[in-house]
């Protein structure tokens, strides 16, 4: 099989130009404005929002009405929806469409959580054909010339794979790109992502850009993911949790070269980072106590390798002030060099492969049944704001 060398070249996503062929994958909880901007700041690429979903943007959930707001530094502007019912999903698009919400729509097709796929949702939903069809082709018609994708997985499990069908389905219905996290739900995040499927999806879907993800924790990755499957660009999740710079690496290495010069991440410059993506959080939330608190997930992403000794990252993971996370910072060894291999790698929980959570019966059919139908209208529901 021949392989395409990926060129550094912009990637074109409908009318967005992307100066680096790059995209920050959503993160429920972790790519919210604050860590957007923080990543934009290091870096090129699309930045999307954390999952919003599409009942609760339709009844304005005031939770879901904050999600959806973009710093104005922010430029493209990306949201990320999930839904299960095509009217309701077409008229969460004409929201943010009609109302300047963003540039730019995906629709998640790949989570794999339980909540959500044993609604009929994320990963589970394209099995059903015709239902994954309408709500596309609805999504895609209320999208007008705002640039809509889907983010996909393979499907469900080995025995049941969607993605080239879905793929298909989408290129049809007019989006403007398709992404694949190259596993299927059943393996949540666990062992290694088949990069082959990319290049099958790559092979199938030709009119629009076809992006991968998973296991890209280095821009190194990266390159290697556009070279092998000769994907038109890549999708970063687990891989920037701490390292936000990761995506000014990607941009030299995937860039037009206008890149900012390599970071020398030293303890100081981590440090740095880490109190930056706290100001930021304070900033957003409003709350200096919720934004140090929502900064406590990252002190194990941001202090992985360096020596930080396991007093002081207790005592950051329960830091309640700025001033407090300044005093607990200035105790480190600031000079400390980067180490390594042992800050680089996986990151986040990868879990195990389990047996995912579907509604009763949802596999003895590609069609909607009864069933299925009141699975879907139960998630319809869910108004808790992404």
């Amino acid at each position: 099989m021949s392989t395409t060398v990926a060129p550094p070249a912009p990637l074109r996503i409908g009318p967005i130009t992307l100066d680096a062929p790059v995209v920050l994958a959503p993160m429920a909880g972790i790519t919210n404005t604050a860590f957007r901007r923080l990543c934009r700041e290091y870096g090129a690429g699309l930045y999307v929002s954390e999952m919003i979903t599409t009942r609760a943007l339709v009844e304005r959930n005031a939770t879901t009405m904050r999600l959806i707001r973009h710093h104005e530094s922010e430029t493209p502007r990306s949201i990320q929806l999930y839904g299960v019912d095509p009217a309701t999903v077409e008229a969460a698009v004409r929201i943010i469409v009609d109302e300047d919400h963003a540039d730019h729509v995906d629709l998640n097709f790949g989570c794999p959580v339980p909540k959500v796929t044993r609604k009929g949702g994320g990963a589970a939903l394209p099995w059903k054909t015709e239902l994954f069809r309408e709500i596309v082709e609805r999504a895609a018609a209320a999208a007008g010339s705002v640039p809509l994708t889907v983010k996909m997985r393979k499907g469900i499990d080995s025995d049941h794979l969607t993605y080239l069908e879905a793929g298909r389905i989408a290129e049809g219905a007019g989006v403007a790109a398709v992404a694949l996290h190259a596993r299927t739900a059943s393996e949540f995040y666990s062992g290694n992502a088949d990069w082959s499927a990319i290049t099958k999806l790559k092979e199938t879907v030709t009119s629009v850009p076809v992006l991968g993800n998973g296991d890209i924790w280095s821009a190194e990755d990266a390159r290697r993911m556009m070279t092998e499957t000769g994907c038109d660009g890549v999708v970063v999740g687990r891989g920037c949790l701490g390292r936000p710079w990761l995506f000014g690496d990607l941009a030299r290495e995937l860039g037009s070269g206008d890149a900012a010069d390599p970071v020398d991440a030293t303890l100081g410059f981590v440090a740095a980072a880490f109190r930056r993506h706290a100001e930021l959080l304070v900033e957003f939330f409003e709350d200096e106590d919720r934004g140090c608190r929502d900064i406590r997930k990252h002190v194990a992403w941001y202090f992985k390798g360096y020596p930080v000794g396991g007093d002081l990252r207790a005592k950051l993971a329960t830091a309640s002030s700025l001033t407090e996370i300044d005093d607990l910072l200035g105790e480190l060894d600031l000079g400390a060099p980067y180490p390594g291999a042992a800050a680089e790698g996986q990151r986040g929980r990868a879990g195990t492969p389990k047996r995912p959570a579907l509604p009763d019966g949802w596999l003895d059919s590609r069609e909607i049944g009864h069933a299925a139908s009141t699975a879907l209208a139960d998630a319809e529901l869910d108004t808790s704001g992404g």
